[in-house]
């Protein structure tokens, strides 16, 4: 039996890239929204163009066996093409597989990843199997005898099985990380407090946050120094909202602009760890599984815990790929004595 148990997504991306996408802004009173475009009706020509696997929970067992912990998944895939390719990519990879779901009358996920030049991207994703896990195809004595189960976003119809594994997960002692999805936060705050009270980490992204607890980050209440004040008032607001027991830590990111931890008694800021940007993809998967991961070995330090995670999550970034830049802990470690300046901010409650 491994030590960690994934659940999420699997799926083939494609991507690609092209010199001629546009970026468009569209700026309101209250809010601005930026597209990637392309000429319509007009034959583009590609730049460049690769295949790898992906989908949260792909990303994060990936991740976690590269780390050096036993790893297991659980995700459903189709019996086709995209599936052969998902189980030669974990060859490899010391992942168990033994848990996988296989349908033979569903597809496997496939994502197209359109990446701009300023390295983010737009993903034209199809769910396939990932929406469609049942309770009856888990195997529960996995996470029963598991030290952690690290939930990733669970879509469509897979959603229904949120609650289950939860409870069972927390009957059984086994520690809960929940990579909160769109999927449940749209069910409502009442409905996602549930999930939050059994989970010892949580981690969203500074708009999953936002749309989970209705609290908007006004851009008219602007951050000061971060000798008066480290976090913007709004982000506090959501931070206490989402922690409703006093054993979680919350984890929100804020892609380029770093990330924010909150324990009940600190508030923790990370800045990104230089590096080049070559595509999105993968880095908010790479940083929540190290973060947790790093939070188990380095006996619930969150400051450090925080480097690690974006220095590993840097490294993804840096490939064309959202598993390729994964860096083992002696890696991370390196990099980390090579930065002494690399630093996080704390301020007190």
């Amino acid at each position: 039996m491994a030590d960690i148990v994934t659940i999420g997504s699997a799926t083939m991306d494609v991507f690609v890239e092209c010199d001629d996408a546009n970026i468009v802004s569209v700026r309101s009173l209250k809010k601005k929204s930026e597209f990637m475009s392309y000429s319509y009706g007009a034959k583009i020509e590609i730049t460049d163009f690769a295949s790898q696997v992906g989908g949260g929970g792909v990303n994060t067992a990936t991740n976690f066996a590269n780390l050096g912990l036993s790893t297991a998944a659980i995700f459903k895939v189709g019996d086709d093409i995209y599936s052969k390719g998902l189980f030669e990519f974990f060859k490899t990879r010391n992942v168990d597989l033994s848990y996988v779901i296989q349908n033979k009358e569903e597809s496997t996920g496939f994502s197209i990843i359109l990446t701009s030049f300023e390295g983010d991207r737009t993903v034209l994703a199809h769910r396939g199997a990932n929406a469609h896990i049942k309770k009856c195809e888990i195997n529960f004595d996995a996470i029963k005898n598991a030290k952690l189960l690290y939930i990733a976003p669970l879509n469509g119809d897979s959603n229904k099985v949120l609650d289950d594994i939860v409870k069972f997960a927390k009957e059984n002692d086994t520690a809960i990380c929940f990579n909160a999805g769109t999927t449940g936060i749209k069910k409502g705050f009442n409905y996602l407090k549930k999930i939050l009270e059994s989970a010892q980490i949580v981690v969203m992204n500074k708009e999953e946050a936002s749309m989970a607890t209705g609290i908007q980050l006004r851009s008219d209440t602007k951050e000061e120094k971060f000798s008066t004040m480290l976090i913007h008032p709004d982000l506090k607001a959501m931070f206490k909202k989402l922690k409703v027991s006093d054993y979680q830590i919350i984890v929100i990111t804020d892609g380029g602009a770093g990330a924010y931890a909150y324990d009940g008694k600190q508030y923790f800021y990370c800045p990104c760890f230089d590096g080049p940007v070559t595509s999105t993809l993968g880095a908010g998967d790479a940083f929540a599984s190290t973060f947790c991961a790093s939070l188990m070995r380095e006996n619930k330090d969150i400051e450090k815990a925080l480097k690690m995670a974006s220095i590993n999550s840097a490294g993804v970034v840096s490939e064309f790929g959202a598993t390729r830049g994964l860096l083992t802990f002696d890696e991370i470690e390196r990099r980390l004595s090579n930065s002494p300046d690399y630093v996080c901010q704390i301020e007190a409650e």
